[in-house]
């Protein structure tokens, strides 16, 4: 199943780590634009990404993103 999601915005919570990260990059490809909210503005010690991260991943897609 393919979905065009070109000139919608997602709002992804948890967006900066694993599930949400994954699903916030298949929407950005998919032409959405991104609204990433998660709790790790700062970079943790043993984690890798904050939302600032994925935002920078996400406009590496073409799509817009807002972190």
């Amino acid at each position: 199943m393919t979905s065009n999601l070109n000139g919608k915005t997602v709002l992804i919570t948890g967006g900066s780590r694993g599930i949400g990260r994954a699903i916030a990059l298949a929407c950005a490809r998919q032409g959405a634009n991104i609204v990433v909210a998660a709790k790790s503005d700062e970079p943790h010690p043993k984690l890798p990404g904050t939302i600032h991260t994925v935002a920078q991943e996400v406009e590496e897609t073409g799509s817009k993103a807002l972190a």
